[in-house]
């Protein structure tokens, strides 16, 4: 069975996509932990980040470092932060998220009714900041 996030990178379920490549996708987290959380996702099903390709690996960083600019210009904070758990679901993925100390990577505080409105603004904000920075892969609002 597909994962939650390929299906979303289907269209099978909605999602606030702000980067689309041939490699991956970043969309907002729907449970953020700070505004501005993303989550850095391969097209690629693999379950755990150390069995990814080296290039695929390699293309998420990349990725990753441009969405943590983009977040760092759009959102203010302390540092922009990056976490690579595995455990919510079996897809690699890596959360970039604005942060303002460490208490912020703890998944007990994730908004777990986050208001759509305010998702949909995080996406936009995001997806004007990297095209700001000539990212053409920044999704379109």
């Amino acid at each position: 069975m597909a994962s939650i996030f390929s299906r979303i990178i289907a269209g099978e379920i909605p999602g606030r996509i702000v980067w689309d490549d041939d490699v991956c996708v970043v969309m907002v987290d729907i449970r953020p932990l700070h505004v501005g959380h993303c989550l850095v996702i391969p097209r690629a099903e693999v379950d755990h980040w150390v069995d990814l390709d080296e290039a695929t690996a390699t293309h998420l960083m990349t990725v990753a470092r441009h969405v943590g600019r983009a977040q760092r210009a759009a959102f203010p904070c302390e540092r922009i932060g990056m976490l690579v758990a595995g455990y919510e679901v079996p897809h690699t993925h890596i959360h970039v998220m604005p942060t303002d100390s460490m208490a912020d990577f703890d998944f007990r505080h994730a908004d777990p009714s986050a208001r759509a409105d305010a998702l949909d603004e995080v996406a936009e904000r995001l997806r004007a900041a990297l095209r700001a920075q000539g990212h053409g892969s920044a999704v379109a609002g």
